[in-house]
């Protein structure tokens, strides 16, 4: 998938994937991951989510990226914070005291840019990628995260039926990128009709580290 068609989603707000209140999955699961108040949370694909916004009000430290820098600007706008930008590389990082935005290429992020990481809270980015690339985000995030647990949403639905995004991914493809490195667990299943086309499973998991890493 190429990033123009990203860039154009935001630059023409074809942007239905965008939610007008923080995801319930969020609210109600989040508390399965036994954060400390002040854990830093990531949140990979971010776009402009209220889910940001949430976390932040639960006294959580918030790190977002996205390739949109329309997405990022209206996050921070609608977030009412000063931030001050800097260049890092061929990304252009935004600080405030409690949240910490990155706009640019994922891939282009590293374990130093981030930090440590206590959670991960991925919505709408490995559902964004097409299949033949959520293998490698699936890899760079564990690499640049320290194999941080995660609150994962996903959804499910017969692929023939609808081109992504969001695209489907089912449970034996969840557990081929992330077995060898997390405990999962399936927290809560909800049926929401896509796009308004058909029904598809939107399911969260507990992504917990396995206490020995087993290599694929």
């Amino acid at each position: 998938m190429q990033h123009d068609f990203w860039h154009n989603k935001w630059q023409t707000n074809n942007i239905g994937f965008h939610l007008d209140q923080p995801h319930s999955l969020l609210t109600q699961y989040l508390s399965s991951l036994n954060l400390a108040k002040n854990a830093r949370i990531f949140v990979p694909l971010c776009g402009k989510s209220l889910d940001l916004a949430w976390l932040l009000d639960q006294g959580y430290h918030v790190i977002g990226i996205d390739l949109s820098p329309v997405a990022i600007q209206d996050l921070m706008s609608n977030l009412g914070l000063n931030f001050k930008g800097t260049q890092i590389g061929g990304l252009t990082y935004y600080q405030h005291a409690q949240i910490e935005l990155f706009t640019g290429n994922f891939f282009e992020l590293t374990a130093d840019h981030l930090g440590k990481i206590d959670a991960i809270y991925d919505r709408a980015a490995l559902i964004a990628l097409p299949e033949q690339m959520r293998s490698a985000y699936a890899q760079h995030l564990l690499q640049i995260s320290n194999q941080a647990p995660q609150l994962l949403i996903s959804l499910e639905y017969d692929q023939s039926l609808l081109a992504g995004p969001p695209f489907s991914v089912p449970e034996y493809e969840l557990t081929a990128h992330y077995a060898n490195h997390y405990e999962i667990k399936l927290l809560a299943s909800n049926t929401e009709n896509l796009k308004g086309k058909l029904i598809a499973y939107e399911h969260a998991w507990h992504l917990s580290k396995l206490s020995t890493v087993n290599n694929p």
